[in-house]
């Protein structure tokens, strides 16, 4: 139940505001962002260590950044399965998905950002679709942009309708961050700040923006990092790799 949040605000000195919030078995290893990509040495990034590549890489040179999430639908044959992780690589160095055998990746949402365009690919297993993200707020969670793709008794589903009927409201009340190069965290990110924190939800709790749950057998999954990218005429990247504590953020760029 990976989560993206977008704010879209052509007024604005930081017109693009990327929230990624990336859920996981914990023990999954990666390491934190940082230019860990020779072919692609512009980017910076968290890099998956077994497949090698990311959920969320930023071309500050741009600016630009990607973000995917696993999507629904048909799955790609295990043999010859292409990781998602080489998705935000490409489109956040060259500003396009390009030319891919989609049949190869398993089902993702995809969000290529600029200070001016901001668009999500979605692709279930046979179908690929575009769109624009226009101004206003944008959630995008498993099952699709504002959950469209909900299924009705399905447990993941419904914690993801709880979780965006919780936060949706109270990001667009809360006002609109503009982060300042200089700012510490909390300042840049204001009121938005306690929310991608967890607003103070239990982590076990259905809403939860950034679970952990327990599923037996030393399976242990959730939120193992959260990424706030703000672009305008530069790019502000801040990292937390200890998700909902408030003093454990880190400046990137």
């Amino acid at each position: 139940m990976c989560t993206a949040i977008v704010s879209v605000e052509p007024s604005s000195p930081v017109p693009v505001l990327v929230v990624g919030v990336r859920d996981e078995f914990i023990a999954r290893q990666w390491e934190g962002p940082g230019r860990h990509w020779a072919e692609r040495p512009g980017l910076v990034g968290g890099r998956d260590l077994r497949a090698g590549g990311t959920w969320l890489a930023v071309e500050p040179a741009a600016p630009r950044l990607a973000v995917v999430l696993n999507g629904r639908g048909r799955m790609a044959p295990e043999a010859a399965r292409s990781s998602r992780g080489e998705l935000p690589l490409r489109v956040a160095a060259e500003g396009k998905l390009g030319e891919l055998d989609l049949a190869l990746f398993d089902p993702f949402h995809l969000v290529g950002a600029e200070p001016d365009r901001v668009r999500l690919w979605s692709w279930d297993g046979e179908t690929l679709g575009e769109r624009e993200l226009g101004p206003g707020l944008h959630m995008i969670v498993n099952s699709g942009l504002e959950g469209e793709g909900q299924l009705e008794g399905e447990t993941e589903d419904a914690y993801m309708a709880a979780r965006l009927a919780h936060f949706r409201p109270r990001l667009a009340a809360a006002p609109r961050p503009e982060p300042g190069a200089d700012e510490p965290v909390e300042r840049a990110w204001g009121a938005w700040f306690p929310l991608v924190n967890g607003d103070g939800l239990p982590r076990a709790d259905h809403r939860a923006l950034l679970p952990l749950l327990d599923l037996g057998d030393g399976r242990v999954w959730g939120t193992t990092s959260v990424s706030l990218v703000a672009l305008g005429r530069g790019v502000r990247y801040d990292f937390s790799a200890a998700p909902g504590e408030g003093d454990a953020w880190s400046r990137v760029l």
